[in-house]
This record gives C-alpha cells, sequence and structure tokens, in this order.
C-alpha cells in the first residue's frame, strides 16, 4: 500500500520540478539537440532538413505566443504610468554611458568589439515574451506589454542616433534606420494584437476565446517550446565563431554581469513605484532577436555572440525567479 501512495507522490514532485524548472530544462533540450545533430553523424542529414524549416516556422511560432497572451490582456488599462518613464531613462543613461566610453577613450579591436557585444545587450528593447514571465510572477500583463511597446519605440531612436557614433565608418540614415526597426516591431507586436482583440470581442469567437484563456500557462509553456529551438540556435553561433576562447569567455561574462545588473537595477527602481517584478523584466529581459539582429547589422559581427550569451543567461535569471515566486507562493 504505501508504494502505490509514493508512487503518484513521486510523480508529482517530478511534475512540480519540471513545472518550476521548464526553462533550464528547454535550455538544456536545445542544447543536447544541437549537439546530437551536430556531432552524432547519423543525425546529420536530419539536421539539414530540418534547420531551414525551423528557421522560417520560429517567427510564426513567436507570434502565436504572443497571441496567446494578448487574449488576456485589458486594453482599456494599455496606458504609460510612472515607472515606464523611469525605466525608459535608466535605459537611456545606460546607453548614452556606454557610448561615452567609447569614445572617451578611443576604443578599438577587441576592446571595441567587448564594448559593441555589451551595448547591444543593453540597448535591446524588451522582450515581448517578457509579458509571459511577468504574468507568471504575479504581475501586470497590460503594463508590461505597454512598456514593451515604448521600448521599442526608445529604440527606434536611440540606434540609429549612437550607433553611427561608434562605427564611424557605419553610413546609418535615421529616417529609414528607424522606419526599419518600426516596421519589424509592427510585425512582431501589432499584428498578433490585433488579431487578439478581434477574438476578444467578436461574438463568433467567443466561445474560442474562452476556450482559449481558461487554458493556464499556455502561452509559457510554447514559449519554452521556442527557447528550445532558439538555445540550440545559439550554442551553434557560438560555436562557429571565428575568435579566440578568450575572448568569446569574456564576451559571455560581459554579457552575465550587464544581465544581473539591468535585472537588478529595474527592481530596484521598480521599488519605489511598487511595481519591481515588471521594472526588472522590462530593464532585464530583453529582446535578443532583436539585438541579435541590431549586431550582425550596424556592429561587428563578433558582437552578436553577446547577445547569443544573454539569451540563456536572462533564462536562468527568469527560472530562478519563477522557483522563488512559486516556492513562495500558496497553490491556488
Amino acid at each position: 500500500m504505501g508504494l502505490c501512495f509514493s508512487q503518484p507522490q513521486q510523480t508529482m514532485k517530478l511534475i512540480k520540478l519540471l513545472r518550476n524548472w521548464t526553462l533550464p530544462v528547454s535550455m538544456f533540450l536545445g542544447i543536447s539537440g544541437y549537439l546530437l545533430f551536430a556531432y552524432v553523424p547519423i543525425f546529420s542529414g536530419v539536421a539539414h532538413v530540418f534547420t531551414p524549416i525551423c528557421e522560417a516556422f520560429l517567427p510564426f511560432f513567436m507570434s502565436i505566443i504572443l497571441y496567446i497572451t494578448f487574449c488576456k490582456v485589458d486594453f482599456r488599462k494599455l496606458i504609460p504610468t510612472k515607472w515606464h518613464v523611469i525605466v525608459s531613462v535608466i535605459h537611456s543613461l545606460t546607453v548614452f554611458s556606454i557610448v561615452g566610453f567609447c569614445l572617451l577613450f578611443h576604443l578599438s579591436g577587441n576592446t571595441l568589439i567587448l564594448t559593441e557585444a555589451t551595448l547591444a545587450c543593453i540597448i535591446a528593447p524588451t522582450a515581448a515574451a517578457s509579458a509571459i514571465v511577468t504574468q507568471k510572477l504575479g504581475g501586470s500583463l497590460e503594463e508590461m506589454t505597454t512598456y514593451t511597446f515604448l521600448s521599442n519605440l526608445l529604440c527606434a531612436v536611440l540606434i540609429p542616433l549612437v550607433f553611427p557614433l561608434i562605427e564611424p565608418s557605419l553610413s546609418v540614415d535615421f529616417i529609414s534606420a528607424s522606419l526599419s526597426i518600426l516596421y519589424r516591431v509592427g510585425a512582431v507586436l501589432l499584428l498578433p494584437m490585433a488579431l487578439a482583440y478581434f477574438t476578444k470581442h467578436m461574438r463568433a469567437l467567443h466561445k474560442f476565446y474562452l476556450w482559449l484563456t481558461s487554458i493556464k500557462n499556455l502561452a509559457f509553456y510554447f514559449w519554452a517550446i521556442l527557447l528550445m529551438f532558439v538555445t540550440g540556435t545559439t550554442v551553434k553561433n557560438i560555436m562557429h565563431s571565428e575568435t579566440t576562447l578568450s575572448l568569446l569567455l569574456l564576451i559571455a561574462f560581459s554579457g552575465l554581469v550587464v544581465c544581473i545588473f539591468q535585472f537588478a537595477v529595474g527592481r530596484y527602481a521598480g521599488r519605489f513605484f511598487h511595481h519591481q517584478v515588471e521594472a526588472g523584466q522590462a530593464l532585464g529581459q530583453k529582446n535578443t532577436s532583436f539585438a541579435l539582429w541590431i549586431a550582425g547589422a550596424y556592429l561587428h559581427p563578433l558582437a552578436t555572440v553577446g547577445p547569443g550569451c544573454y539569451i540563456l543567461w536572462q533564462n536562468i535569471v527568469n527560472s530562478i525567479e519563477i522557483w522563488h515566486y512559486e516556492r513562495h507562493t500558496p497553490t491556488k
């Protein structure tokens, strides 16, 4: 009889453990998957077939995740607040500090590459998926969604403004660069939000809307699947970087320091407005896909290693936050 009761209990403990550590499990599977397909000859053919399919599918998958998330948004509450302004100011000042450091000391070579990798992690806008983690941590989905849009608009101004200063050879037209960034924002954020709005308010889709929003943590687990593929791609890019191991480790470590700094500063600033969860995610959880794009388009190619490593660091931080929150929150 004791065995009959202990086995279900062990199963429940395992499920709870996996639920609390979903993100590390996703990253582990992503890393393992890459190593399997890269170094086991029997799987090499499969990898060549499915890699382009996955790369084409990932943006669509991200749109589905955001659509599910936005279905739970109260659109009447999408208004800027005081902590949005403070976090935006902190974001801008940090960017200008890094650029000022580059100009003051006339950085070049590996030092400039390291600084550009760091800047890519800082200047990037807040991740669209930050709303998912914020909701998981008991924060405001609406306020996080609002800041995601504000953060992307801020980046559309900052990036074409500061990048030519540290890359003098870079020819960036402010208007065209800003419009290019805004186009990416619209494609990623506005379309899923518009579909979610119509789903929520159309009478014919009401039953589907109720069913979709009744599934707890659906967007979070979809995002965990996406993270598995993104992690595998990140490890692949790092492994194929043509540089020294010492520089790779230095860039990776700088990404860790920047990640902890941004989460900590965001949470500290948010305490004054009773929104430390939201402010921490707003400043710390970055749109790393966007960061990889801007680093590859405007900075040294090796600068992309910074956002690549940041993907791993920010999701480790997210995992710890979720574990801590679940541990100290009574089960409903």
